[in-house]
């Protein structure tokens, strides 16, 4: 890790106040509050914190948005709103230099829609592409118990999974069903989600330190759907890192 990094992330710490009383803490830089990445990252960490893995992390995010969004995006997502403090532009994205996403000067829209395409986000097509073929070296998202539903019209149980593809790994439409589930939520909350469409594009990052505050691991995302090193595990450094 370089100095200045861990610097700016100590100060960064201290700034925001973001006191832990656990061994470990976990800081997110996500882009806005609507972007896919942020909120199906905050709905996997909701989900390690259901499962009491977090007994030596704290928790710490950092998006894009207002308070109305961050009341929704906490209410959808199950990330708790003490943990979330929502910033009205990408300067601390700046500051620790995480990547701004394509900017051709066209217009966040017009950058987002072409790194969805894969333009210099070389892993989104592949990540998208596995949502529709399922990943048998991933886990499942959904119990044969769980209700889905989809643009209000498109109700149908977990189990139907189980029925089609069988259970114990990703199967064929899960992930990209999930998301789907995602993009509805984000449409229809567009106006509270997206502050300004020109920090679409923004990505974001992960940043753990150790009680010292000093910094064990990082990453930066520049890839749409990409906001972990191992997609088909993606909070699976944390299991590396915060042993007993």
């Amino acid at each position: 890790m370089t100095d200045k990094l861990q610097n700016d992330i100590k100060n960064l710490v201290e700034e925001l106040n973001l006191k832990g009383v656990k061994k470990f803490k976990l800081i997110v830089l996500f882009g806005l509050l609507g972007d896919f990445d942020s909120v199906e990252y905050a709905i996997n960490l909701k989900n390690f914190i259901n499962n009491h893995q977090d007994k030596n992390l704290d928790i710490f995010a950092i998006a894009i948005g207002n308070q109305n969004g961050k009341q929704k995006f906490c209410k959808f997502t199950g990330f708790l709103e003490e943990n979330l403090l929502v910033v009205s532009d990408n300067q601390i994205h700046k500051n620790l230099k995480v990547s701004r996403g394509l900017d051709l000067g066209l217009g966040g829209w017009i950058n987002m829609l072409l790194m969805l395409s894969g333009i210099n986000s070389f892993k989104t097509i592949k990540e998208v592409f596995r949502g529709y073929t399922g990943d048998r070296k991933a886990k499942q998202i959904y119990s044969e118990f769980d209700e889905i539903e989809v643009f209000k019209f498109l109700k149908f149980s977990g189990n139907s999974f189980k029925q089609v593809f069988g259970a114990g790994y990703l199967r064929p439409f899960e992930l990209a069903t999930f998301r789907l589930k995602n993009m509805n939520e984000i449409i229809q909350n567009w106006s509270d989600y997206i502050l300004h469409e020109k920090y679409l594009p923004q990505r974001g990052a992960s940043f753990l330190l150790n009680d010292k505050n000093q910094l064990i691991y990082k990453f930066f995302s520049n890839d749409v759907l990409g906001y972990s090193s191992n997609m088909r595990d993606p909070l699976g450094f944390l299991s590396d890192f915060i042993k007993e």
